[in-house]
């Protein structure tokens, strides 16, 4: 770790003994391969659902909005950067992918910009949407890339895909992208009356969660990251933890809550199962009974079911 990481963990008030743990997890996972999720999806598409959703792992989702495909932040390779090793398999296999209407990149960072990935999943892709700025990083010989900025939005195959705010960063090489620090974005997608917000990353912005509302006042479910969570003072510029998370999803209005960026790498000093104990704690608390729906990795859910 660089000195100058050590310094800003210091000021931030992160604990050396938290930061160790981290580092000491990820370190051992390097050795350890990654279990089998409890179920594989295969060729997604439910004939029944208006919403559906298949969680791959981490913030990587295939979203089915009747019709249209969307793929979410891939990531399939095995590690991120080198240095995180996956805790579990992806719970969809790239081969068996339904061709895909649109790709969402939130932001730069390895774990959600995965040009490895990008490679495994090129041949279902029919275009690629990232930040402002971030075409740059995007290899772009077999598929289309869209930048746009926040509140620019663009239609891809009848699905109206809005940048919305956000807070977090988008550093891709540590200080050498500085040039990229706001090269991060939440997403809003439309298609036939469904509404659904990706958060990529983001630390809790109530204004930003308010603004959106206003501009889409019926968001039907929100894939909301719930970790990592401490060191806190590390965290809590950048990720929301449960908490912040729930309240987030209240902000904005939305019907249902659909947990992420859990379980499948260790960013966090906390056992990888506390996002998920916390949340439902605060959940029982704070929403109403049913708002929170787990998808497991490979599970393919309906969230909507067709009315038809």
């Amino acid at each position: 770790m660089r000195p100058l990481i050590l310094v800003v963990l210091v000021v931030l008030g992160a604990s050396a003994c938290d930061i160790a743990t981290i580092a000491g997890r990820n370190a051992r996972l390097l050795f350890t391969p990654p279990s089998a999720p409890t179920r594989l999806a295969a060729r997604p598409g439910r004939a029944d659902a208006k919403v559906a959703a298949v969680f791959v792992g981490h913030a990587t989702f295939v979203i089915q909005i009747e019709d249209r495909f969307i793929l979410t932040d891939p990531v399939f390779t095995s590690t991120v950067g080198g240095l995180q090793r996956r805790i579990v398999e992806p719970g969809i296999d790239p081969k068996d992918l339904p061709p895909l209407d649109a790709v969402l990149i939130s932001h730069m960072h390895m774990d959600h910009l995965s040009l490895g990935s990008l490679d495994q999943v090129a041949h279902a892709v029919r275009r690629v949407v990232v930040p402002t700025g971030g075409a740059v990083y995007v290899p772009n010989e077999r598929f289309a890339v869209h930048e746009l900025t926040t509140w620019e939005a663009t239609d891809i195959g009848g699905l109206h895909v809005t940048a919305v705010p956000v807070d977090h960063s988008g550093f891709r090489y540590g200080a050498d992208g500085a040039w990229l620090e706001h090269a991060y974005t939440g997403y809003v997608v439309e298609y036939r009356g469904a509404t659904i917000w990706f958060g990529g990353d983001t630390a809790y912005a109530k204004q930003a969660f308010v603004e959106t509302r206003r501009h889409f006042p019926n968001i039907d479910v929100a894939f909301m990251p719930i970790a990592p969570i401490r060191p806190r003072a590390l965290m809590k510029p950048t990720h929301v933890d449960p908490e912040e998370a729930v309240q987030a999803f209240l902000d904005l209005g939305a019907h249902l809550f659909v947990p992420m960026h859990y379980g499948t790498f260790l960013q966090g000093a906390e056992p990888a199962e506390e996002p998920l104990r916390q949340l439902d704690r605060i959940a029982r608390r704070r929403l109403r009974e049913g708002a929170v729906v787990i998808v497991g990795i490979g599970e393919e859910r309906v969230l909507i079911p067709e009315t038809n």
